[in-house]
């Protein structure tokens, strides 16, 4: 893939620009085995906004414990959340992101917000309405496959990744796939992530410049979609769930970790340029 065709926030991650990501590790590395060896996501929720989730699609591993849906209630013109016991996936997006999280958690359990039409598209109130929600409820990692480009709506998102952030709710935000600011990816609060162009799940890499501190494998992925199927996509959208999983299995291993020592566990653990 050219250049050209990749998504926004992803040049750092790809080819020979690698190199740009060599830095001094102050702390030292992390030794992966020590981290990651035997963990499975045990004891952890994984909230997914986005499209919804399919259920019953064999790459969710029937770890989807719980489905809501955000819309507008039509006399108060406010969001609402309600169940959706029929676990709609709408568009094949978030049933992507649950099964690229399964992948690599295969114990987490997984909740579906969804927020998004047919389209693949929502009002930035619903987004925020089911952000909030999912913090509610206690998730460890909330997976956002989506942004708002509305600054409307910077304060809203403002407040609540630094709600997330002080409930230890890890928030991992895929970057926009097009330049521009979106939120809340652009907060320091959350986990950022941009796709790379390495066709493997276990590497990724650590961008201490802003605007996207993690580069994840979200270039030609084949991912899951609705009606039990698959197809092979790119984006940064698939991006940010590689980086939720192996947050999910972090946060199972040491649940008392903080978001902040999830995030500098990531970066302890980032593969080397190379």
């Amino acid at each position: 893939m050219t250049e050209a065709l990749l998504p926004a926030w992803s040049e750092p991650f790809v080819g020979e620009r690698r190199a740009g990501l060599l830095r001094s590790r102050p702390l030292g590395e992390l030794d992966r085995a020590t981290i990651f060896e035997g963990a499975d996501g045990t004891g952890v929720t994984v909230a997914i906004i986005d499209s919804g989730v399919e259920r019953d699609h064999p790459d969710v591993g029937g770890c989807l414990v719980r489905s809501v849906v955000v819309d507008l209630d039509a006399e108060q013109d406010e969001p609402v959340v309600h169940e959706d016991p029929e676990s709609l996936d709408v568009v094949g997006h978030g049933t992507a992101c649950a099964g690229i999280i399964h992948a690599l958690a295969p114990a987490a359990q997984l909740i579906s917000v969804r927020v998004l039409g047919p389209d693949n598209r929502g009002k930035g109130a619903i987004f925020a309405a089911g952000l909030e929600w999912a913090i509610g409820e206690g998730a460890t990692v909330v997976n956002l496959s989506l942004s708002s480009r509305s600054e409307a709506m910077f304060p809203v998102f403002h407040d609540l990744a630094d709600r997330a952030y002080f409930a230890n709710c890890l928030l991992v935000s895929a970057a926009n796939n097009v330049q521009g600011a979106s939120y809340p990816s652009l907060f320091a609060a959350v986990v950022s992530v941009a796709a790379h162009d390495v066709a493997d799940p276990w590497t990724w890499f650590y961008n201490p410049a802003p605007p996207v501190e993690f580069g994840a494998y979200g270039v030609d992925v084949e991912v899951a979609w609705k009606g039990g199927g698959h197809v092979v996509a790119t984006g940064n959208s698939f991006a940010a769930p590689h980086v939720a999983g192996l947050a999910a299995l972090i946060r199972g291993r040491y649940p008392s970790a903080s978001p902040f020592e999830v995030k500098t566990i990531l970066a302890a653990t980032a593969n080397r340029p190379g």
